[in-house]
């Protein structure tokens, strides 16, 4: 069934019409003249078009030149007297999907609004497909939410609320967290899911392009614009549209999102045709963007709309329970791929997993996964085949930096930095001390002196810089950890890499030892 507009200046006839296509089951709009018609195709936009073609005012050739402004696709069919034949054929040339002669029986035009109806369905069918096809969207691999831990029952006790709502979504969540899994989720689950779900990553492209991915173009609005496009806005009516990293997106393009974000109104590039359009927004980010508004970055107007319903998705290392279970999912998807056996993943290989950092959560399991199934020799997975991949993958996470830029332990330094040991009897205490000054420690090979409280003070070779506590420490750490360089990074929150990168520069500048 779908949304039929009725046009003729007649009333008896109108009305006739409405009541033999409302009768079919359809939803019948009508309108008097054409002015009227073209206010109830940009209001709300019909699945097809059934007019008269002699009508006062414009007629029905000038309103289907009209309505191609507005809608290249939309199917229009004229109804028209015997002898004007001639002129709803010359309408067919221009357009025109049908047209039926008056008198006609309420089975012929049926007929042909069945035919209509279904030729404007599979057309934005195969737009839909195409746009789900483009090499710049990226597909979520399951819509599944996979796990059954604390931090996924939480996650979708939120989930199933807010997708029963048509309000707008703000996923937010380091990447590969599954925030797109989310956002399909959320459409599959809301009163929506049997329209269309369309996505866009707004990091891929450029803003010129963005914008007409997002908004569409008119026939030769630039340089090969060969013919009307529609967006993504006007494909995803009715459905949800996802716009990925949306903090990526330009910020001339901010504004224009923002109005069709209040109005539901946008206009194609090259056009100032105003187009409606009914979508719901899910937007997702692993940005901070409280501190991209801060920064001048993005609109703080735009924030306000977009964070309506947020959600933040957890990441991997707050979720170690769901390890086990997303394993034997992604080691399955593998299997029925390639038509093989599925690999299991033994006892010890999932303990190093459990232990693991997880940098780029699911997506990173995911990638492992397949990488195990594909070069384990027999039927389980075991721990000497994924331990060089996790020792080599130990990048810091964002919760053992609060600032990346400057790296190793002095990352972790912003403003003040604390102790850089677990335990005060594991290693050199360091007192907490403005960035940039020196700080007298207690070290291992140094004796404390007191200072009559039963305490030590903390007093060693001198004042020390940043930089000779930093190497002291990690020196410190490496021999209590018989120089097994995983286990002291992971002690000094930093990555392998890391660690390794400033034991060889060190070692370059004869400041440790070259046995390290």
């Amino acid at each position: 069934m779908g949304r039929i507009l009725v046009v003729d200046d007649k009333e008896l006839m109108r009305d006739s019409v409405a009541a033999i296509l409302s009768r079919k089951g359809h939803m019948v709009v009508t309108a008097a003249d054409a002015s009227a018609a073209l206010a109830r195709i940009s209001d709300k936009r019909p699945e097809c078009v059934v007019t008269d073609l002699q009508m006062p005012g414009m007629n029905g050739l000038e309103l289907l030149a009209e309505i191609r402004k507005i809608d290249a696709e939309l199917p229009v069919i004229f109804m028209t007297a015997f002898g004007s034949v001639e002129t709803a054929v010359e309408a067919m040339k221009k357009g025109a999907f049908d047209y039926v002669t008056k008198p006609f029986s309420g089975d012929e035009l049926s007929i042909s609004t069945e035919r209509a109806l279904e030729h404007a369905r599979l057309l934005r069918e195969n737009q839909v497909l195409r746009a789900n096809a483009a090499p710049q969207t990226r597909r979520a691999q399951s819509h599944r939410m996979i796990g059954s831990g604390s931090a996924m029952e939480a996650l979708r006790g939120q989930l199933m609320p807010i997708a029963a709502s048509h309000g707008t979504v703000l996923v937010t969540g380091e990447s590969g967290t599954g925030k797109e899994v989310a956002a399909r989720f959320i459409h599959e689950n809301s009163p929506r899911a049997s329209g269309p779900f369309l996505a866009i990553n707004c990091a891929a492209l450029s803003s010129s392009l963005l914008e007409s991915e997002l908004f569409g173009h008119e026939k030769g609005a630039f340089t090969g614009a060969d013919r009307l496009r529609k967006g993504r806005f006007e494909l995803a009516d009715g459905g949800t549209l996802l716009l990925d990293e949306i903090s990526e997106i330009p910020p001339d393009l901010q504004a224009k999102l923002l109005r069709v974000l209040q109005e539901k109104s946008f206009e194609r590039v090259g056009s100032s045709v105003s187009q409606r359009a009914d979508v719901r927004i899910v937007a997702t980010t692993n940005r901070d963007l409280v501190r991209e508004v801060d920064a001048g970055r993005f609109r703080s107007d735009l924030y306000f709309r977009l964070n309506v319903l947020p959600i933040r998705m957890p990441p991997l290392r707050d979720r170690v329970s769901d390890i086990a279970e997303l394993s034997e999912h992604f080691l399955g998807q593998v299997a029925d791929r390639e038509g093989g056996k599925r690999k299991k993943l033994v006892k010890d290989a999932l303990a190093l997993f459990e232990q693991y950092s997880w940098p780029g959560n699911v997506r990173e399991l995911q990638n492992l996964c397949e990488r195990a199934a594909v070069l384990a020799g027999g039927d389980t997975i075991g721990p000497t085949l994924v331990e060089p991949w996790l020792v080599a993958n130990d990048v810091p996470t964002p919760a053992a930096y609060a600032s990346q830029s400057s790296g190793g332990v002095s990352g972790v330094i912003s403003g003040r930095l604390a102790r850089l040991t677990p335990s005060a009897h594991e290693g050199p205490v360091i007192e907490t001390f403005s960035a940039g000054a020196t700080a007298v420690v207690a070290s291992p090979n140094s004796a404390a002196i007191g200072d009559g409280t039963g305490m030590p003070s903390l007093v060693c070779d001198g004042a020390l810089t940043l930089d000779e506590i930093e190497r002291r420490s990690i020196v410190a750490t490496l021999g209590r950890n018989r120089g097994h360089r995983q286990k002291s990074a992971k002690a000094l929150g930093i990555g392998v890499r890391t660690l390794g990168l400033k034991l060889k520069k060190w070692k370059e500048e004869s400041l440790v030892p070259q046995e390290l």
